[in-house]
């Protein structure tokens, strides 16, 4: 079969499946060889093969013989060099040492081998996470079991989780690492139950030295899995082998699922990655443009520029990665540098529905609550130390939460002038580098306004 066939293939695939179905599942295969009616195809894993045959076999088949392809059974096999433990979507560039095993019994995802340690960017917000993650890492005797990971979408779990992966394999290459979603665990445990091999189903999960299962909310409400799965966390425990868990809240907090379980997760350490400060957003987008500068050489970005990312985009770390990508790409094919103008009208979509509908009346009503102060003081005449300086930092909250401009911040603040304002905010700049309470205040006062 053809190149231009197997193209055509895809492109009727991705009609009848949808793109996301078609990039998750389709774009994976790599078509070897078609002899006697037995189209074989290259898997990144058996998960992958085993999943595309019993959803998508019979419409590859209908529309290979569309295309004058004569092929009536498809064979999934997983190329020499991969594996179901660790699959590097670069393997260049994955960590030294942590080559992929040839064990296709394995039932975990693919590795991205961008999600090392070395691209993690540590901040406040995550610093706990990522010294959790890195003593796991370590791959010595148990501290705790399970490490349980927990934050909204875009915050670093799955990467510190690939990470942690990544760095055990390249320490101790004989281990049995696997890394894989809840629904991957549900999908293995539905076929075990169908085929009549429950046994081995234990057994394959059971023999496993370090498990990983990504977003393990997914298992709430479905009552067969979350029993097999206490099972195979209680097995593991009792071996002394490590877990590693995420999800997108607490486990308290976790709505259907069974109280023993909750229990079970909660019995290890249980750390939450924090929404992202300006000084972590900026230094993610520092590492890029660091990344992005061999890709695209010569292509300039002014100053200021990635400070406005920072600042406006604050919610998901994808969408800031996302519009820096975006932003790189346009200035390259338009021949320009990348300016604040030419930021905000290649981003213009992107800042819209990130852009921050708080305030400066909610910003008063927030800096007022947490310094226990009236409300009326907040825009009054008093000068008091303990009524001007959450004035200040009203006001620098001001600045930087919505587009404002300072005058109109001033009329807001009880008619005071502009100049005032900027002293405030010049102010609170200083006191974030020497007084740390004044800094938590900020990020803390932050966080609720984004929320």
């Amino acid at each position: 079969m053809k190149d231009e066939t197997w193209g055509r293939i895809c492109e009727n695939l991705e009609k009848a499946i949808g793109k996301n179905n078609f990039v998750t599942w389709i774009a994976p295969l790599e078509f070897r060889t078609l002899e006697d009616g037995v189209a074989e195809f290259s898997v990144p894993t058996t998960f992958v093969g085993d999943w595309v045959k019993r959803h998508y076999g019979d419409k590859i088949l209908e529309n290979m013989t569309q295309n004058g392809v004569m092929a009536d059974r498809l064979v999934f096999s997983v190329a020499s060099g991969r594996n179901d433990v660790a699959v590097p979507a670069n393997r260049s560039s994955a960590p030294a040492g942590a080559e992929a095993r040839a064990d296709a019994d394995l039932p975990g995802a693919p590795l991205d081998a961008r999600f090392t340690f070395d691209t993690f960017v540590t901040g406040k917000p995550n610093a706990l996470a990522h010294a959790a993650a890195r003593r796991v890492a370590e791959g010595g005797a148990v501290t705790f079991n399970p490490l349980f990971l927990y934050g909204g979408v875009g915050l670093g779990k799955t990467h510190l989780m690939h990470a942690i992966a990544w760095e055990l394999l390249e320490r101790s290459p004989e281990k049995k690492v696997v890394y894989l979603s809840a629904e991957q665990f549900m999908y293995r445990f539905v076929q075990a139950l169908r085929e009549r091999d429950m046994m081995g189903f234990k057994s394959l999960f059971r023999s496993v030295d370090v498990l990983m299962v990504d977003d393990v909310q997914f298992i709430a409400g479905k009552d067969s899995t979350q029993e097999e799965f206490f099972h195979t966390f209680n097995a593991l425990v009792d071996q002394n082998k490590q877990i590693v868990i995420s999800a997108d809240r607490a486990p308290g907090e976790i709505k259907d699922m069974e109280d023993r379980i909750r229990s079970r997760l909660q019995c290890g350490l249980v750390v939450d990655l924090h929404p992202t400060d300006y000084e972590l957003r900026l230094g993610i987008l520092q590492q890029k443009v660091d990344m992005y500068r061999t890709q695209y050489p010569g292509l300039a970005i002014a100053d200021g520029v990635l400070e406005f990312l920072a600042h406006r985009i604050s919610t998901n770390v994808r969408v800031l990665e996302g519009a820096l990508t975006r932003l790189f790409a346009f200035a390259s094919l338009v021949g320009k540098e990348i300016t604040l103008d030419l930021a905000q009208d290649c981003l213009a979509d992107i800042l819209r529905t990130t852009d921050r509908k708080v305030t400066v009346e909610e910003i008063q009503r927030k800096v007022s609550e947490h310094y226990n102060m009236r409300l009326a003081d907040m825009i009054g005449p008093k000068r008091h130390r303990t009524i001007a300086r959450p004035r200040q930092i009203a006001m620098y909250l001001s600045k930087h939460l919505t587009s404002r401009s300072l005058p109109e911040i001033g009329r807001r603040f009880g008619g005071r002038d502009h100049t005032t304002v900027m002293h405030a905010v010049k102010r609170i700049d200083e006191l974030r580098l020497s007084d740390p309470q004044i800094d938590e205040d900020l990020e803390l006062l932050r966080r609720m306004l984004d929320a």
